[in-house]
């Protein structure tokens, strides 16, 4: 769990551009390790989630440093990681950054979330509603 949290928080850092963060990553305990559970990266390219979305359920979030609904959105995850659901990866993307990506899945506001399909197309897009949002929405 610790360790999850710690991923998390480090992919938003990432995002931030605060990379002089330096985690200490003790190996979580052996049931932590065996336990499955929802996975956050950050966006590198169209490739990856290409990838991603083939190997199962993927949403894209588009934060914005600068914007504090996703802040409070990535609060949420921080405080109620556990709860999201454990077949989910949760890439993020930067909303300043990532023109393309935003053109491409039609996202106009910051803290949308973008759940795509097996072969990476968007089917479903929110905006707000943290974990109870992105369980909600995501739910087969």
């Amino acid at each position: 769990m610790l360790q999850k949290l710690l991923r998390l928080a480090f992919v938003i850092l990432a995002t931030l551009g605060l990379h002089t963060v330096v985690l200490a990553q003790a190996a979580p305990p052996a049931a932590e390790q065996a336990a499955p559970g929802a996975v956050v990266l950050s966006f590198e390219n169209e490739a990856q989630l290409d990838a991603l979305a083939a190997k199962g359920k993927t949403v894209v979030f588009f934060f914005a440093s600068w914007c504090p609904n996703c802040r409070a959105t990535v609060t949420e995850l921080n405080a109620r990681w556990s709860e999201v659901n454990p077949d989910l990866t949760l890439v993020i993307a930067d909303y300043d950054k990532e023109a393309a990506l935003k053109s491409k899945y039609g996202v106009t506001y910051q803290d949308t979330f973008v759940l795509l399909d097996s072969k990476a197309q968007g089917v479903k897009s929110w905006n707000s509603g943290g974990v109870d949002g992105l369980n909600a929405n995501t739910a087969s």
